[in-house]
């Protein structure tokens, strides 16, 4: 897991609820190498380890917002890794075109996660 990059908790319980701000494809304050799709990979990778170190996974999101610096190109290989990593049934989502993201990334990946009852 990556230090946060500003004054924020990266995951908050909220009752049963974990809300987990955006993520980006960096390891170590720095981003992966290779482009889009290792950020993305690498942004749900940071997402999901911090779910599981509190009680949760990737089957639990119910909700993400996805911001994609480069919208018209990444949307169709955004949605392709999207479903590989997060299976069915997939969380509900929004996506956003931004003109820049914190640390130059080419995505950032937020996401709401309900506890199941044990």
């Amino acid at each position: 897991m990556t230090a946060p990059a500003g004054p924020y908790t990266p995951i908050v319980r909220a009752g049963e609820w974990l809300v987990v701000s955006g993520q980006l494809g960096a390891v170590g304050g720095n981003l992966v190498r290779g482009g889009f799709e290792d950020q993305l990979r690498q942004a749900i990778a940071n997402l999901a380890a911090l779910l599981e170190a509190n009680g949760a996974s990737l089957r639990d999101v119910t909700k993400t917002t996805v911001f994609l610096r480069h919208l018209a190109s990444d949307f169709p290989r955004m949605n392709e890794v999207y479903m590989e990593l997060f299976g069915e049934p997939r969380p509900a989502r929004s996506t956003i075109g931004v003109a820049e993201l914190p640390l130059d990334a080419l995505v950032e990946v937020e996401a709401w996660a309900h506890l199941r009852a044990v």
